[in-house]
């Protein structure tokens, strides 16, 4: 069984949990997810099954889509609706929302939450959060690409936004809350896009035990990929050079539109193999 099949997470499983559960409802060890969404949160999570989980690391989107709810009036130590209550304000009306969820477009330097998985010095800074250490947090450099006010009713405040890969909505409800005069954290997050892959496409782990499901193939996963066309499959399957003037990633198929590998710029005039996929 091989192929990418695309998961509506639900809330209270972490991405790990998910890929145990498919793991023993499709009885194959070689399960592995495209990003990962937090505990609490839920929406699109790409798995690849089988030999398509040589693709991970491509399948990894630079670009995702949340819709989230932004709850003023109290800050927690995990940034969402799970931690504990550090500051609070009471909440007294706010305005000018639309202003400030536009001023965070465009690129900029985010610091994650130190209950995040990054690792600083070989150690996860949940680590270092529940062991009590202090740690230095170095920013990232993310880019917001669109956020749209969806709706604002009392306290809670709920956007859409596409931002770039590495993004922590849970630090970006804080510093929109910072900018609003009060303190916030996350109170829900849901993936509705991850690269070309849509919620409106995902399956429930339901349905995967009740056998309603359809996994993409490699081919349907590298759709969007700009692709590079070879006569001799040999040369992709020996990972030799290809003699080519592309300077960027390219996905490799045969004439038949099978993918074979994924190619990349390796000196001027050559593709070099960067991972097969056969």
């Amino acid at each position: 069984m091989d192929g990418i099949l695309l998961i509506n997470k639900e809330a209270g499983m972490t991405s790990h949990d998910v890929v145990g559960k498919v793991r023993y409802l499709l009885k194959t060890k070689k399960v592995g997810h495209c990003g990962t969404l937090d505990p609490d949160a839920t929406g699109v999570l790409v798995l690849c099954i089988g030999k398509a989980t040589k693709a991970l690391q491509f399948l990894t989107s630079d670009s995702k889509e949340y819709i989230a709810t932004l709850s003023l009036g109290s800050f927690t130590d995990t940034y969402d609706a799970s931690g504990v209550i550090l500051e609070e304000k009471e909440f007294s009306g706010v305005s000018g929302v639309e202003d400030v969820l536009h001023s965070f477009l465009g690129e900029q330097e985010q610091i994650p939450p130190i209950y995040s998985a990054i690792k600083v010095n070989g150690k996860k800074l949940y680590e270092y959060a529940r062991n009590n250490e202090e740690v230095k947090i170095e920013p990232r450099h993310i880019c917001i690409e669109n956020i749209e006010l969806l709706n604002q009713k009392d306290h809670l405040i709920t956007f859409k936004a596409l931002c770039s890969k590495g993004t922590y909505i849970r630090s970006l409800c804080v510093d929109i809350a910072k900018k609003l005069g009060y303190p916030g954290h996350m109170a829900t997050l849901q993936r509705t896009k991850s690269g070309a892959f849509l919620l409106e496409d995902c399956y429930t782990l339901e349905d995967v035990k009740n056998g309603n499901f359809k996994m993409l193939s490699i081919e349907e996963a590298f759709s969007d990929y700009e692709k590079f066309i070879v006569e001799d499959e040999n040369i992709v399957y020996h990972g030799k050079l290809i003699k080519s003037d592309i300077d960027h990633d390219v996905v490799v198929t045969n004439k038949d539109g099978k993918v074979l590998a994924v190619y990349g710029p390796h000196q001027d005039g050559y593709l070099k193999s960067i991972r097969g996929l056969f």
